[in-house]
């Protein structure tokens, strides 16, 4: 089937063949039905006036005299038509499925026939040709490049502005609006060079992918040294000033003590602040209870807010010095103080040497001891009029003691007294002193188991008290006193002896 619809041949040929040129897109041969013949542009075969009765405005159109009757048939409805010649074939001859005309010969007649159609068909395609090509320098051909690129840049442009989004970005209170391809707000931020520390704040958060019209803020953390009612730590902050830290962090700020004023601006590099809030603090003085809000910094300071004044040494039940808490109670200490200077003795020592001349058993002091004096002061102390135990703060010597020398006799003593010997020694005890060697009566004259004074206990080669000698040492001196008196030192127990 060739280019054309309604033709049918049975050999297609290209347009321009070398060896004979054809209508690419025409009829082959000058037909009054499609009107124009060779030298008419192509008519458009689907339009309604080629469909009814050829090309509009010439002879045959619908609507005019002599007009022909509808010859459109479908290619596979069409009667047979002459054939083209083919290429090579003699020109004598009619072609397969011609049509003789009467009168003429078929040499004649097929020899002029195709010779017609030849030098027509080629000056059609010339014409056709300079008609419709485009020559290479025409402005449709460079247009062309142009128009591709500009296409291109269209779609470019196109993904370009797809791409772009218009953000604002807020830089620690700072805003402003830009543009930007960045898919994310960690993208946003690394793109504008924006460096944000572990404390930091940035809303929405890293990772978060963002569009046009969004809003992403940024709040640089500040370090801030703060000692809160005595507790000191470091915190971070967003604030700008010191207000804003302390509402952030959750201070309560209403009568509270602040090192440095609530508009100050935080700088990046931070500030230290000393903050004491309002507490309740009751204070016990002088019978009395105070409470009283105080934001002070020591318990004094608290003590002398509430108007009570500390003398001398008054204190407190706790530190003065120390931070004072919510709702502690501090007690007033008033304190008298005074000084008393006590003598006490220094007792003096001992010291014994053996006399061969006193028998075993038998002491004699040769020098009495004589006791020292020491002065010592006490520091006396009473709260709240409670007197307190005395301290004792210092001491002097006023007299040094003076030590005592006693002689031991070492001389076997006597296993008896002739003449003595004999008599009830024990009854006698038993009834002098109830048998006891240490006795004493009541004036402190006599004492021991037979009651000697000491002046006759001395006589009799006794050292010391009778009272203080062993009992077997008494026995011998009452039997030397018997041999030289008799029983009379004993009026009452004397009969005892037996004698």
């Amino acid at each position: 089937m060739s280019n054309s619809r309604y033709e049918t041949h049975e050999k297609t040929y290209e347009a321009y063949e070398t060896y004979e040129t054809y209508e690419a897109y025409g009829p082959a041969y000058a037909d009054p039905v499609y009107g124009g013949g060779f030298d008419a542009p192509p008519a458009d075969l689907r339009s309604a006036g080629t469909l009814g009765c050829g090309t509009p405005g010439m002879p045959g159109a619908l609507g005019t005299p002599g007009a022909y009757a509808d010859t459109y048939r479908p290619a596979y409805e069409a009667p047979p038509r002459p054939g083209l010649p083919r290429q090579g074939a003699p020109d004598d001859g009619p072609a397969p499925g011609s049509v003789e005309q009467p009168g003429r010969g078929p040499g004649a007649h097929a020899g002029s026939r195709a010779a017609a159609r030849t030098g027509a068909h080629r000056r059609s395609a010339r014409r056709r040709r300079a008609r419709y090509a485009e020559p290479l320098d025409s402005p449709m051909r460079r247009l062309l490049p142009q128009a591709l690129v500009v296409a291109f840049l269209a779609g470019g442009t196109t993904a370009f502005v797809a791409k772009d989004k218009a953000i604002e970005l807020n830089v620690d209170g700072k805003a402003r609006t830009m543009h930007t391809f960045a898919d994310d707000v960690t993208e946003l931020l690394a793109e504008e060079g924006v460096e944000v520390g572990a404390h930091d704040v940035i809303a929405p958060g890293p990772g978060t992918e963002i569009s046009s019209g969004d809003e992403v803020a940024v709040h640089f953390a500040r370090p801030v040294r703060l000692t809160l009612d005595g507790h000191r730590r470091e915190v971070w902050t967003t604030a700008h000033t010191v207000e804003g830290a302390l509402r952030q962090l959750g201070v309560r700020q209403e009568g509270a003590y602040l090192s440095a004023s609530r508009s100050r601006r935080i700088g990046r590099e931070g500030l230290a602040l000393d903050v004491r809030t309002e507490r309740t603090v009751t204070i016990m003085a002088d019978g009395r209870a105070r409470t009283v809000r105080t934001n002070a910094a020591t318990v004094r300071e608290a003590v002398e807010g509430a108007g009570i004044t500390l003398h001398g040494q008054d204190t407190t039940s706790v530190p003065q010095g120390s931070f004072p808490r919510d709702g502690q109670t501090v007690t007033v200490l008033r304190i008298t103080a005074g000084k008393e200077v006590r003598e006490e003795p220094i007792p003096f020592q001992v010291r014994r040497t053996e006399d061969p001349d006193l028998f075993r058993g038998t002491e004699v002091v040769e020098h009495a001891g004589e006791p020292g004096l020491r002065r010592v002061t006490f520091s006396l102390r009473s709260v709240n009029g409670v007197k307190q135990k005395p301290r004792r703060i210092g001491s002097e010597v006023v007299r040094e003691p003076r030590p005592q020398v006693v002689r031991v006799g070492t001389k076997p003593r006597p296993a008896s007294v002739e003449g003595a010997d004999h008599l009830d020694w024990q009854g006698l005890a038993a009834c002098e002193s109830g048998g006891r060697p240490d006795a004493v009566d009541s004036s402190g004259t006599y004492g021991g188991l037979y009651q000697f004074d000491t002046r006759t206990w001395q006589d009799l080669g006794g050292s010391g008290r009778p009272q203080d000698a062993p009992a077997a040492e008494q026995t011998y001196r009452a039997k030397k006193l018997y041999v030289r008196r008799g029983a009379s030192p004993w009026p009452h127990c004397g009969a005892r002896l037996g004698g």
